[in-house]
């Protein structure tokens, strides 16, 4: 097959606010041996972009194409044999014209070059769309709520954001395992979307007072275990609607990263604090791969955790525990990124579910 010479992508040259983001042409990328080339087709938009953006996470050099999340089709495999004749590749079962979800920042772009690691089979049922949603989310949720905190039957379980695209998999994943979940939201419609994903109490923070309401509806015992993705609005707070022995995870920083704590705050009621890196790789992985990350983190290490948890997510699609609701798609322009990552961040809006960005036919 051939290529052509250059593609386009949306990048920033710098940190900084909206305006850094543009769209740029690109050599077209160069293929390593152990890489996949895909063909993209749709980018999920994250949170954790506006952090590479905003310089919260660490960029190694510019231009930076943006994205940690797309999907696409296989249009090159790798090339070195022992790749090729790897166990764990081979139970893939890459192939030319494959469906496919690909995590590594630099996903904004036409065609990108990614270690076949970070590139997993979809089913071929699957919609783009749905893939380009599912990955990041869903491999949060399962690895999350078995490694950071193992949920369990009869667990209490408090989500934040309860009705954005990641908790409402929080939600359909808790009540799987048999949970009572409580969660906040901004306004009625999204407490209504988050009950049909299986939320047993809905708490509208703009309105009630979610401490308050949390330890009522848990007869002053609090909650197992807090998935806070907010970050500093929201993180003094989790401790006090946590019970004796309770688990936070802080999973995001979607309002700014928390203040520093002593351990101290934790001894009130023996409590656990996990901040699971999902999307980031070492500094020495930065070095000797530049301008990508491509790890959904350290829960996803080894071939063998990466063919699990992929699994796991598999098996969610198909029996429809996950569905991804798509809420928005913005083009592929520097202004349809710019209000992507505008809507993600906008206390309140109307983001209820995956916004994603079309990049290209199939």
């Amino acid at each position: 097959m051939s290529f052509p010479s250059t593609i386009q992508a949306v990048t920033i040259p710098k940190t900084g606010g909206l305006e850094v983001i543009e769209k740029t042409s690109l050599p077209f990328p160069q293929q390593k041996p152990d890489e996949v080339i895909v063909k993209i087709v749709y980018g999920g938009v994250n949170t954790i972009d506006t952090y590479f953006r905003k310089g919260l996470y660490p960029v190694k050099s510019f231009p930076q194409v943006v994205g940690v999340e797309a999907s696409g089709i296989i249009v090159a495999l790798p090339t070195d044999e022992i790749i090729l004749n790897d166990k764990w590749y081979q139970l893939r079962k890459y192939k030319i014209g494959g469906k496919v979800a690909v995590n590594g920042l630099g996903a904004f772009a036409e065609y990108v070059s990614y270690p076949w690691k970070s590139v997993f089979p979809m089913p071929d049922e699957l919609s783009l769309e749905v893939a380009a949603g599912t990955l990041s989310h869903a491999l949060t949720v399962v690895t999350t709520m078995t490694e950071s905190y193992d949920v369990k039957k009869d667990d209490i379980i408090f989500i934040h954001t309860v009705a954005g695209g990641l908790g409402l998999l929080f939600t359909a994943y808790a009540k799987s395992r048999g949970a009572t979940v409580i969660g906040t939201t901004s306004t009625p419609e999204k407490a209504e979307l988050a009950k049909s994903y299986g939320a047993d109490h809905v708490i509208l923070y703009t309105q009630e007072d979610t401490v308050k309401r949390t330890l009522e509806i848990t007869n002053g015992e609090g909650v197992h275990a807090v998935f806070d993705g907010v970050g500093k609005d929201t993180f003094l707070a989790d401790f006090d609607i946590l019970r004796r022995k309770g688990t936070l995870v802080a999973i995001g920083n979607a309002s700014g990263p928390p203040g520093p704590i002593s351990p101290l705050k934790l001894s009130a009621k023996n409590l656990k604090l996990l901040r699971p890196r999902q999307a980031l790789i070492s500094t020495s992985l930065i070095a000797r791969v530049p301008n990508r990350l491509f790890s959904m983190g350290n829960y996803i290490t080894t071939p063998e955790e990466a063919h699990h948890y992929s699994q796991e997510v598999s098996n969610a699609l198909k029996s429809g525990l996950f569905k991804i609701r798509i809420c928005s798609v913005y083009p592929f322009t520097a202004e349809g990124v710019q209000e992507a990552q505008r809507e993600i961040t906008t206390p309140g809006g109307k983001l209820a579910g995956k916004i994603l960005i079309k990049i290209a036919d199939a």
